[in-house]
């Protein structure tokens, strides 16, 4: 929920490229993605649950990137994972001609950063300034961080993040029906 609020609050307050709906689209579900994919480290993360050998990947992952929030939990993790999504959307472009591969690569990014952004508010904390091992978070003092996966994650955090979504649709109402209208026919 976060990447998709990150990404309306982005793509509402900046002059976006004229885009198809394809593009729109495709960037939506690269947003999702990039806001699961620093959990990537995580053998228990539903992205591995939901694969066949997922489990099996995941702890590979795991190991290769330092364990659970640690490298892809970084501004060095930030970096890397940049660099590889560009790669790929490279790869995929004569494919995909119609498809703006930047504004795909952008919403990938929003979603990443608004992860570990959102993370950071855990008492877990996360390493930015990799490889330095100090986490960071917000507030300074752990015990007034949120607990991941608690009651107050699930029915405090999130649900706040679906208001803060709706009072953003609500107050740029006539942008997003322009932006329908254009688009949808």
């Amino acid at each position: 929920m976060a990447a998709f609020v990150a990404l309306s609050i982005v793509t509402l307050t900046h002059p976006l490229p004229e885009i198809t709906l394809a593009t729109g689209i495709t960037a939506l579900v690269a947003n999702m993605i990039g806001g699961i994919a620093p959990d990537i480290d995580q053998p228990t993360a539903p992205f591995w649950r939901n694969l066949p050998i997922g489990g099996y990947v995941g702890r590979t992952l795991t190991r290769l990137l330092g364990g659970h929030r640690f490298l892809s939990h970084s501004l060095v993790g930030i970096f890397l994972f940049g660099l590889g999504f560009h790669y790929l959307l490279q790869i995929l472009t004569p494919s995909f001609p119609k498809l703006d591969m930047s504004v795909i690569w952008w919403a990938f990014m929003i979603g990443f950063v608004s992860h570990l952004v959102m993370d950071s508010f855990t008492r877990e904390g996360v390493p930015w300034l990799l490889p330095i091992p100090i986490k960071f978070g917000f507030p300074p003092i752990k015990k007034f961080r949120v607990e991941t996966d608690s009651f107050m994650e699930k029915f405090a955090v999130f649900p706040a993040l679906i208001v803060i979504n709706m009072y953003w649709f609500y107050l740029h109402y006539d942008q997003i029906r322009a932006f329908v209208h254009h688009y949808v026919k």
